[in-house]
């Protein structure tokens, strides 16, 4: 067990709504985790309601929900978990899975990988979502291959961790797009050479 870092960051984000929907693979279009809404709001507001009292002829704006986004990282660097109200979020560098330029899992990705999946299994969610992403160095076409090559293998390890023919992966490669970190330093670019895997959170 990697030991859990002192980085704990709230964040709040304005949200929508969506999620997309077993082992077998959805190849419709999609975004990562983060750009798409999460939350939908936890009570009416009526803006008629005489206890507000809105000046004559105000009205109330339509209701924002937030995202509250918890962020542990371990010390390594290796591993971030994200959880909001909605999603769980686990991304793991390339580094930790994978050989340089690689799509086959080393060493250390099965035990990872098989944390990961008891954590789908205890939000007993049906729905996964496996995503690849490299940095920007080399073409754009080669990281989109490879990412989706990496996304696959994490997808095939979940699907042999987890043994449900109820779960739907959702499985993307993206490449160089949404990158987390600044790609003009190997530090910013080994951040963005990553896995990440999403699941709604059906438990707190």
């Amino acid at each position: 067990m990697t030991p859990r870092l002192t980085l704990v960051v709230a964040t709040a984000a304005l949200v929508i709504s969506g999620m997309a929907p077993a082992a077998r693979a959805d190849t419709t279009p999609s975004v990562p985790p983060g750009t798409e809404p999460t939350a939908s709001a936890p009570v009416e507001v009526d803006p008629n309601d005489p206890d507000l009292k809105l000046p004559e002829g105000g009205t109330l704006a339509e209701p924002k929900v937030l995202d509250i986004k918890q962020v542990v990282e371990d010390e390594s660097g290796d591993e971030r978990r994200e959880d909001t109200n909605a999603d769980v979020t686990f991304a793991l560098q390339a580094e930790v899975l994978f050989g340089k330029d690689s799509a086959k899992l080393g060493a250390e990705a099965q035990a990872r990988i098989a944390t990961i999946a008891a954590e789908i299994k205890k939000q007993n969610t049906t729905v996964v979502r496996v995503f690849g992403f490299t940095d920007n160095l080399g073409s754009s076409a080669h990281g989109d291959v490879l990412s989706k090559q990496r996304a696959d293998a994490v997808q095939a390890e979940l699907a042999g961790e987890l043994n449900d023919p109820n779960v739907t992966f959702e499985v993307r490669g993206y490449g160089e797009q949404y990158p987390i970190s600044d790609n003009s330093t190997e530090e910013g670019r080994k951040k963005n050479r990553r896995v990440e895997v999403t699941f709604p959170r059906t438990t707190s």
